[in-house]
């Protein structure tokens, strides 16, 4: 049986949770279409985040890995195309500041996306779950991830890549913006289908 291994995020910053902690919880264990998804909730550390979910890849040996965060402020779910080779913004959860770092000394400039985002962004609007691609994951935690992850991976063929995912309804004020918790769950549900699909 084909393994999906899926990773989450702890609440961070100024946030009270992070929907993608509970959506991969639900999700561990679970079978689609005959694929086995595996679930693992990461620190959000610069210096951690990437190391737990490379050591978990390399115990269980998923056929892909797909990464999830929080996409405060925006109103869709969001495939990344790329991860740059920057580390740059607020603290982590742990404390930590990166200005202005690069990921990898010498590194690659940017790494892209080996998910079939378009398909999935296809299929999520589909099925009633707003989606578009996003070519920038930022420079926090959730971009240092899926960049450590593609340069670990790139000389396997197991596909990866990260998708974030908006705030949901029970997370907001009244200028926030949102989707309801199951339309989220169910598109993510739908963009693993599609990467179990093509394995």
């Amino acid at each position: 049986m084909n393994t999906i291994l899926v990773s989450g995020f702890e609440a961070f910053l100024t946030h009270q949770k992070n929907p993608t902690e509970a959506l991969v919880q639900k999700l561990d264990g679970t079978e689609m279409d005959g694929t086995l998804i595996k679930g693992i909730v990461l620190p959000v550390s610069f210096a951690r985040a990437a190391e737990l979910l490379i050591e978990h890849a390399t115990a269980i040996r998923p056929n892909a890995i797909v990464m999830l965060g929080l996409g405060a402020g925006r109103k869709q779910v969001t495939p990344e195309r790329i991860a740059i080779n920057v580390m740059d913004g607020p603290p982590d959860n742990e404390g930590a500041v990166m200005t202005d770092q690069p990921i990898k000394q010498d590194g690659p400039a940017a790494y892209f996306s080996t998910l079939p985002i378009r398909k999935i962004v296809n299929e999520l609007n589909r099925h009633g779950c707003p989606a578009t691609i996003s070519n920038t994951a930022g420079t926090y935690v959730c971009n240092d991830l899926m960049y450590r992850v593609l340069d670990h991976l790139q000389t396997a063929t197991v596909p990866a890549g990260f998708i974030h995912v908006p705030y949901t309804d029970d997370m907001v004020g009244v200028e926030e913006v949102s989707l309801p918790g199951d339309t989220v769950e169910k598109g993510i549900g739908q963009a693993l289908r599609v990467v179990a699909s093509t394995l």
